[in-house]
């Protein structure tokens, strides 16, 4: 039983691509203003830590879990980010139009 567990663990390489491909994730989303205070954020950073905790460890296939969702979840907080900032530029761009057609009313 002993064998077939360490051959089981020599199967699962120190995900460190992945973990690196996780911090670029979680830099980029706090680039774009991501913060803590969303919950997505907060379980990528969460997420992270179990990921490089597991890898101290050499729980490398929970390391790799938890560093896929930390990304995921990093990714889904700059995407809601990005979202909530274009939403808001539409807003001031159809707040200028709506006072530019009424500019363009009153100056007939």
């Amino acid at each position: 039983m002993a064998i077939v567990s360490l051959f089981g663990c020599a199967n699962d390489p120190a995900p460190n691509e992945q973990l690196k491909l996780t911090e670029q994730a979680v830099a980029q989303a706090t680039a774009v203003g991501a913060t803590d205070e969303e919950p997505d954020m907060a379980s990528a950073q969460a997420k992270l830590a179990q990921a490089r905790a597991d890898m101290t460890n050499e729980s490398y296939k929970d390391a790799r879990m938890q560093a896929e969702q930390s990304e995921l979840d990093a990714r889904l907080a700059e995407a809601r980010v990005l979202t909530q900032k274009s939403d808001e530029q539409l807003t001031q761009v159809n707040t200028r139009l709506e006072r530019l057609r009424k500019q363009l009313g009153a100056a007939q």
